[in-house]
């Protein structure tokens, strides 16, 4: 019998001596590493903070003393010990439980967490909870893997600290974002690791917290001593721990960035994988766009909030553009004022940002950019109806960015059209530009898109028809494209097939000219409905006697659905349209 094999629950690990919890991190390791190698997913930063969460559920008492996790990159070892091995031990419950904490899988995660930055917060307002109640439990707030840089981790350690009462900052230094860190203060930070935590110049004693740190960090012993000395203390404190991110899989110890998530059978590969020859998709064409123009012009600069291999930008890349990159670590809210400043000022930024963390920037998209009218471009990649995590998904950005005065938010069909309008973008200095990365196929045509973009909101007629329109927008042009062909096969009818291209507006030329020969308009949009482009369009025709269908997302946060499901219940499959075109007309 293995160690594990004693453990379901935090009270088992209690009863273990320090040599068998040893035993037991080890075990953990080998079974997240054979797990996230079959489904993908967060492989360094869970195989690094192993030890800590041993250590944490041997000392507290969970679930009434309450741990929560920041971004969740770090809560599988959490959920081995917390009545959810199963989903490590047996592959065919590997994808029963979420990639993040969530309290409807248990009553030990405290939070639905997938955005980062946050567990300082939650935990303080969780503190501050039990005080007004009279309770006594302890709330420890796990913060790392780069989340530091986040401003809402400043603004709850800001608050934190002043609490006045018990709360535990676990502070994991694995030296470490998604990407290297950057930023001022882990300077200091590499000044408390090199001091063994005792230089004077301390970051978190300033903000008036009482200080440990563990310069073993996946020592569990030497953790176990210090959560007890910290438990149950009447004021905020910050236990500071060094750990190793990959730790017990080499690749990840030395390649972490490569290693903080990987697809499925990224161990299985082979060396001779590496050398087949790269296939051109949006990534690598834009990665190849934007060294080029930097090497023309020194004003063209890119920024990444802490995710550059989501774009492409691996190392060499970021190494090529020099000074003309910067990362500006976990702060996508930084990122977007930043941008601003700079496309003020008379440079070229590019803003590089996933559609689920641009949710985080609305403000600084209204206020610091479009209020401003600053020319900067935003490249939203990964955006799209799709079967992710529910604090992964990407379907919200349409009605995000699009419902804010003065931005233009394009949508390419293909790489032609993506070029032309990065190439416009950047010469234009009347708007703040965001392009919508086409998400799945790559399409190229081989044509020139001659497009003048500074001509707003005129849509591209592909196919001419009558009786139905079709706007397929972005990525779902193709979608529309074949829509055609089979209500021409089912009704007979040459269907009209429109490219947008625009987002933020109507071609009201256009869409008047239907009403002469069309009786029915329908949108494609790969996003959420409510807000979205086709209610632009229903909108526009809501007086007239022009029949609108829209076709894309219902409000809703779906979980680990297959994109197979989705598009079923909303009627995205061509001959669901169909039958709904058909009860139409």
């Amino acid at each position: 019998m293995t160690v594990l094999d004693k453990v379901n629950y935090p009270n088992d690990i209690k009863k273990l001596s320090i040599a068998e919890l040893d035993t037991l991190a080890d075990e953990m390791r080998q079974l997240i590493i054979k797990k996230v190698n079959t489904t993908g997913g967060h492989m360094g930063p869970n195989l690094g903070f192993v030890e800590p969460t041993i250590a944490m559920h041997y000392v507290f008492d969970t679930p009434k003393d309450k741990i929560v996790y920041d971004v969740s990159h770090q809560c599988y070892p959490h959920k081995i010990l917390t009545g959810r091995k199963e989903g490590f031990t047996n592959p065919q419950r590997y994808l029963d439980f979420s990639g993040y904490t969530n309290p409807e899988e248990s009553e030990y995660d405290c939070f639905v967490v997938g955005h980062t930055s946050t567990s300082v917060s939650l935990a303080a307002g969780l503190a501050k909870s039990r005080d007004l109640k009279g309770d006594k439990e302890n709330v420890i707030a796990v913060l790392g893997d780069g989340s530091l840089s986040g401003g809402e981790a400043l603004e709850g350690l800001n608050n934190a600290a002043v609490l006045g009462s018990n709360i535990i900052i676990v502070f994991n230094d694995n030296e470490m974002s998604i990407a290297p860190n950057h930023g001022g203060m882990y300077e200091n930070i590499r000044l408390l690791r090199e001091t063994n935590g005792q230089a004077e110049c301390n970051f978190f004693k300033a903000m008036g917290f009482d200080y440990y740190y563990v310069e073993e960090g996946n020592n569990t012993q030497k953790l176990i001593e210090v959560f007890e000395k910290v438990k149950g203390l009447n004021h905020p404190v910050l236990v500071h721990i060094h750990t190793l991110k990959g730790k017990g899989l080499l690749p990840a110890e030395q390649n972490k960035e490569a290693f903080h998530w990987i697809m499925p059978g990224t161990l299985d590969k082979k060396d001779d994988d590496t050398n087949s020859t790269p296939t051109e998709n949006y990534t690598s064409v834009i990665v190849d766009y934007i060294l080029n123009k930097a090497k023309q012009d020194p004003t063209v600069f890119a920024i990444s909030p802490a995710t550059p291999g989501a774009y492409g930008f691996t190392p060499d890349v970021r190494a090529q553009l020099g000074n003309q990159y910067t990362d500006v670590g976990i702060a996508e809210e930084h990122a977007v004022a930043f941008a601003s400043a700079m496309a003020k000022n008379g440079t070229k930024p590019i803003l590089l940002i996933l559609s689920s963390f641009i949710q985080r920037t609305y403000d600084q998209l209204s206020q610091d950019l479009c209020l401003n009218n600053s020319p900067a471009t935003i490249l939203v990649h990964w955006g799209a109806i799709t079967g992710a995590d529910m604090t992964h998904l990407g379907c919200f950005d349409i009605p995000l960015v699009s419902n804010i005065p003065n931005i233009v938010y394009l949508a390419p069909t293909n790489k032609e059209e993506y070029i032309a309008m990065m190439d416009w973008s950047l010469q234009q200095t009347q708007h703040p530009v965001a392009i919508r990365v086409p998400f799945g196929n790559f399409v190229t045509t081989g044509i020139e898109d001659k497009t003048d973009y500074s001509i707003l909101n005129k849509y591209s007629v592909v196919k001419e028809g009558a009786e139905i329109a079709i706007l397929g927008l972005g990525s779902f042009f193709e979608k529309a494209e074949d829509l055609a062909k089979e209500i021409h096969k089912a009704l007979g009818i040459n269907a009209t097939v429109i490219n947008p291209k625009f987002i933020t507006g109507v071609d009201e030329q256009l869409l008047d000219s239907l009403k002469q020969n069309h009786k029915l308009v329908v949108t494609l949009e790969d996003g959420v409905l409510d807000g979205g482009f086709g209610e632009k369009i229903a909108r526009y025709y809501g007086t007239s006697e022009m029949k609108v269908l829209n076709f894309g997302a219902r409000k809703e946060y779906t979980d680990r659905v297959p994109l197979e499901e989705i598009y079923e219940r909303n009627h995205l499959t061509t001959d669901l349209m169909i039958q709904d075109i058909k009860s139409v007309l």
